[in-house]
């Protein structure tokens, strides 16, 4: 199956590198892999992945890594412990690589919500009165994602952006704008992948795989639900800011090893999708976009709220 999608910096369509495509398809596809599909997606063996990328060895498949998804080491700070000649000590520790100061920034235009992940977007402009949101010919329900009654109600027929990692790209993520934490809350779930060769024949992931919720009150954008999900082989989901307040383009958090998936739900009337997220969203196709990018606008007569 060849993902395509729609890569914003260089104007032009291009197939995915899948990382361990053949044993994705085998786990998704294959009478075997469906099979023990219950041992896999469960968070032990995440678990246990994750610690074996945390072992001295595992830097050892970096160059390789680096060189088959073409990743531009120059944008990137080494660990603290780091050297010219071994910048990473373990494959977690490069997972996790944080950009240099000059490598991205935000919006400095408030009405534009600056991409909270550099990742592959879909996007809507608002959900459905039967409180639900397409994703690849099927309908998912905005209830059962967030799994909170009094939050889905602030969210019904809002917008809607959901950003999916793959294994080879940044994987810390940020807040879209200022403002401050209202709630946050786990969700319990599998862990299976989140690439869209398993969307297609599961496509119920999104909201059945382990999440984690933050509701935000944003100066900008109104109230978002910023839902994380967990995937295979995502050993833990960081939250690396602590208290309550954050500054636009802040990070949030990150995931260790293995493809993810970052949403972001907006209240009615507040914000709009960039028009080439929507474009392409029409036509089934993801848009690549660089951490910070616009990603969205705030609709006209809908300023911000000064509440913050």
């Amino acid at each position: 199956m060849e993902i395509r999608y729609f890569n914003r910096s260089l104007k032009e369509e291009e197939s995915e590198l899948v990382y361990g495509a053949s044993w994705v398809q085998w786990l998704y596809r294959s009478a075997v892999g469906r099979a023990i599909g219950r041992l896999v997606t469960g968070p032990l063996f995440s678990q246990i992945f994750g610690k074996w990328q945390d072992l001295g060895f595992s830097a050892r498949k970096i160059p390789q890594f680096v060189q088959r998804f073409n990743i531009n080491l120059s944008e990137f700070m080494p660990e603290e412990s780091g050297s010219r000649a071994r910048p990473y000590s373990t494959f977690n520790s490069f997972f996790i690589r944080r950009f240099t100061e000059t490598a991205r920034s935000f919006p400095e235009v408030e009405g534009q919500m600056g991409a909270f992940c550099e990742a592959r977007y879909l996007g809507y402009e608002s959900s459905t009165s039967s409180k639900q949101f397409p994703l690849k010919g099927e309908l998912i329900s905005l209830p059962t994602l967030l799994q909170n009654e009094r939050h889905q109600k602030t969210f019904i027929g809002g917008p809607l952006l959901i950003a999916r990692l793959c294994p080879a790209d940044y994987h810390r993520f940020h807040f879209p704008d200022q403002g401050e934490k209202m709630d946050r809350y786990p969700i319990p779930g599998d862990l299976h992948s989140v690439n869209p060769v398993a969307l297609k024949w599961k496509s119920d992931i999104l909201t059945t795989n382990e999440r984690r919720v933050t509701i935000l009150d944003t100066k900008n954008f109104g109230q978002l639900a910023y839902v994380e999900v967990g995937a295979i082989c995502v050993g833990k989901i960081i939250e690396s800011h602590q208290g309550k307040s954050f500054s636009r383009g802040q990070e949030k958090g990150y995931f260790l090893f293995g493809g993810s998936t970052v949403i972001v739900v907006g209240e009615p009337g507040r914000w709009k999708p960039a028009d080439d997220i929507l474009h392409y969203s029409k036509q089934g196709m993801e848009t690549l976009i660089k951490l910070g990018d616009p990603v969205a606008n705030g609709l006209v007569g809908q300023g911000p709220k000064d509440r913050l």
